[in-house]
């Protein structure tokens, strides 16, 4: 029922081609004009996107309001160069810039918020930079900038920076309100205001959002729970203006792992038990952890919180005319952030329910499986051992960015400072459970029926409870940036420009880690049951226990970013330019944990980019194609695996590869078309050596992982009539491989995600419906990076994106 449905909506974009209407612009429309549009982000000053000579896409509140991306990174997924993971959910996803690969997050791109950082460090560990955002009515427009002069603007962020800017009033009050629902039991309501409080001096906006829905793929508890409100305040002055804000964000969100699927020739499917588009291991039946701890006390946890940040964001922004052509701009924020995250992670495939007995000493046929919920007696084909893994981390970031700018007749000269002071405290509590494998998992308890229940080793777990508390990590990470840049701008002729920057960061990163032991609870007095001691089972016999031993580290970084380039504007539609850049990535927080005893091992991730580009836009068309060319040095690769360790390898990598970016408005605006796709060729460089194993290993020449070398989104919409709209979207993923070693068994397949939907405006009110993923297609987004084997036979653990789903909204503008 659901596919008729939203095939239906996709159908309407085949009639009425021939209404005849002028060429006025259909009500709603999803583009304004790019030859029209003026971009800040990586430029000292607004400048027009033609005259930038920067890869930078950009998306105005419209645009984003048609696309109504269910996720920031769903969003991002519209921008070429940028390979965006959509299927952990509403947050906790993935983006690789311009085929950089890394553990995940956002590690070599900066999140901004009007030109500040979200967080200083988008790839702390748990803490991906999309935890701390939201889009919603508020964000009056994104600009996505792809390497070039992001190492200049900013730290940490050679494959570029990706800046939402906020909506501010002005004189005419206006305010937007939406209301949305979905097929998963979504509620929500979005609503941003605007206005003068003292005209042509004083402005104020106000946004948020609330929002409750029961997840896509089935919990069994509300999946998603919570909301965001920002709000600012402007006074404009005759030389300049001063502006406060404050963001508050309490959000829970429901993380998604990887799941078992089976082996089919090219293709995976379902795994017999687990529906691949609905189905996760993040259940209700297994939501729950209460266990005794091995230093005393207990550690309770409910999987139902997700992903809980509770973010509380206060700034202000000042600009003030000199004289002489000399201004002053200056940027302050300060974020506090306490989250909890809580998430089920497998710990690699399901086992048949014989082998992983054996696997844990019990021999022959005398094992026997129980239901916790009830002490049933089950026979489960097969059984899954998944992470139950809890982290607290306590975060704040203080940040201030001044420029001082000279304009003259032929440019502009920019010379700021910036200084960032951020910490991060976290605290892990990990543990394994015993479960069935299948989407709605059951917690197993499992006996050695050869000996008695008061033997020593007679049970494997305690409620389920595999591994109690066998990893605790108790760390610190500080950062103290202090970073000079320079930037020029210079008009050679009335259409060939010159732009060159400098950036000298003074970093100082220090942090601990606390040592841990070992224990067990078998002389602590407890019991698992009432009457047995935990002599009687193995679940704690590994238990990590916190000691007062520290081991501090101290990481100074003393390094140079430039780029320069050149952009000719052939007439006032065509423009080319070719832009050279080389910027860095501060070592990563696991590789510092890794290497604290001896840091001499990392250092920091170097860059070199060369992109060329030809940009045309019209009032009907754009097109931008943009090669580039990258190489990295020095790059670590830090994925934890399920037993607590870290990967920690180093290589370098090499990357050449196009972005294409168009848009076109044809037959009389009928008929519009966005696309844009990325064609790369990621390969690795020198990466040999050897894994914890002792065995040696050579990717030198591989592709690398998770990366594809195609991936595209094509998006064509007709307008019914100047009121009424229908689209479908094309979303295709390449073919990639998880592994370094491009073995066969960890290939992910190539996949096509389709959506659909129609909108009607009627006066100053907007319906619209929304389909997402509407064949419901398994696509794979990664396999699973914390566990070095996917499983045994046929079955594979990996990631899909959510399955099919419809949303319906009303906004109305006012």
């Amino acid at each position: 029922m659901r596919k008729k449905s939203i095939l239906l909506i996709a159908g309407t974009a085949t009639l009425y081609f021939n209404n005849a209407y002028a060429q006025e612009v259909p009500k709603d429309s999803t583009r304004s004009a790019s030859i029209e549009q003026v971009v800040i982000t990586g430029n000292s000053n607004p400048k027009k996107k033609i005259e930038s000579s920067t890869a930078i896409s950009t998306f105005t509140a419209k645009e984003i309001q048609k696309q109504n991306p269910i996720s920031a990174a769903a969003l991002l997924q519209r921008v070429p160069g940028f390979a965006v993971e959509t299927s952990g959910g509403e947050v906790g996803n993935n983006l690789f810039a311009r085929g950089i690969p890394s553990a995940g997050a956002y590690e070599f791109v900066q999140v901004q918020e009007d030109g500040l950082p979200v967080f200083e460090d988008g790839a702390l560990q748990f803490a991906n930079a999309d935890n701390f955002f939201r889009v919603d009515n508020s964000v009056s427009r994104l600009e996505a900038l792809r390497g070039g002069s992001g190492s200049i603007f900013a730290n940490n962020s050679p494959g570029g920076l990706i800046n939402f800017i906020t909506k501010e009033g002005s004189n005419d009050f206006r305010g937007t309100a939406k209301l949305e629902t979905s097929t998963y039991g979504l509620m929500r309501t979005d609503i941003n205001v605007g206005g003068a409080l003292v005209k042509d001096r004083l402005f104020f906006n106000v946004g948020g959002f609330y929002r409750t829905d029961d997840g896509i793929r089935k919990t069994g508890f509300k999946a998603n729970n919570g909301g965001q409100i920002r709000m600012n305040l402007k006074y404009v002055f005759d030389k300049g203006y001063a502006k406060i804000y404050y963001k508050k964000l309490d959000d829970r969100n429901t993380f998604f792992l990887p799941i078992p699927l089976m082996q089919d020739g090219n293709n995976l499917k379902e795994f017999p038990g687990f529906d691949a588009n609905y189905g996760t291991y993040s259940y209700r039946n297994i939501s729950q952890l209460n266990i005794p701890q091995a230093g005393g006390g207990f550690f309770s946890r409910n999987l139902e919180d997700g992903i809980h940040p509770k973010v509380d964001v206060l700034g202000a922004e000042f600009k003030y005319d000199l004289g002489n052509n000399f201004s002053v701009v200056n940027k302050t924020r300060y974020t506090n952030i306490n989250m909890n995250y809580t998430g089920i992670f497998p710990a690699g495939g399901p086992q048949s329910a014989a082998d992983y007995a054996q696997a844990n000493g019990i021999s022959g046929n005398t094992f026997q499986y129980s239901l916790v919920s009830n002490a049933a007696i089950v026979n489960p084909t097969y059984v899954q051992k998944l992470g139950f893994w809890a982290i607290d981390k306590q975060m704040n970031n203080f940040v201030n960015d001044v420029q001082f700018n000279y304009k003259f007749d032929q440019g502009n000269v920019t010379a700021g400072f910036y200084k960032s002071n951020w910490r991060s405290h976290q605290y892990w509590n990990w543990s394994n459970i015993l479960t069935t494998a299948s989407d709605r998992p059951e917690l197993l308890n499992l006996v050695d029926t050869s000996l008695t229940p008061n033997s020593t080793g007679y049970s494997k777990t305690y409620n389920g409870v595999a591994n109690m508390s066998f990893l605790l990590r108790d760390s610190q990470i500080q950062g103290s940036l202090n970073d000079l840049y320079l930037n020029l701008d210079y008009n050679i002729t009335d259409d060939l420009s010159f732009n060159g920057g400098i950036r000298y960061s003074r970093d100082f990163y220090k942090g601990y880690g606390v040592n841990t032991t070992t224990g067990n609870l078998n002389n602590s007095g407890l019991t698992t049951d009432g009457t047995h001691s935990f002599a009687t089972t193995t679940a704690d016999d590994n238990m990590s226990v916190l000691g007062n031993k520290y081991t501090y580290w101290n990481y100074d970084v003393d390094k140079i970013s430039f780029t320069t380039a050149l952009n000719y504007k052939i007439n006032t539609e065509n423009a080319v330019y070719a832009r050279f850049s080389n910027g860095f990535r501060s070592p990563n927080e696991e590789a510092y944990y890794n290497n604290m005893n001896s840091l001499s091992a990392i250092k920091p991730v170097t860059t070199n980019q060369v992109e060329v580009g030809y940009k045309y836009y019209s009032r009907t068309f754009d097109i931008a194609v943009i090669p580039f060319y990258s190489a990295l040095k020095n790059l670590s690769f830090t994925d934890v695996y399920s037993d607590g360790t870290s990967e920690n390898k180093f290589a370098n990598t090499t990357n050449i590869g196009v972005e294409l970016e168009g848009y076109a408005r044809l037959f009389s605006n009928v008929l519009e078309v966005t696309f844009n796709g990325t064609v790369q060729n990621p390969k690795y460089k020198d990466f040999t050596g050897r894994n914890a194993d002792g065995t040696a290993f050579n990717y030198d020449g591989n592709t690398v992982r998770r990366i594809p070398k195609i991936y595209f989104n094509i998006a064509p919409a007709v307008n019914i009539t100047k009121s009424w709209r229908a689209y479908v979207s094309m979303n295709y993923y390449g073919k990639r491989f998880q592994d370094e070693a491009n073995s066969d068994n960890n290939t992910l397949p190539s996949f096509s995600e389709f959506g659909a939907g129609t909108s009607y405006q009627l006066g100053k009110i907007r319906f619209a419906v929304d389909g997402t993923n509407i064949f419901n297609t398994i696509g794979i987004t990664e396999g699973d990076p914390r566990s070095p084997l996917t499983g045994a036979g046929d079955i594979r653990m990996a990631r899909p994106i959510m399955g099919a789903a419809v949303r319906a909204s009303i906004t109305m503008d006012f």
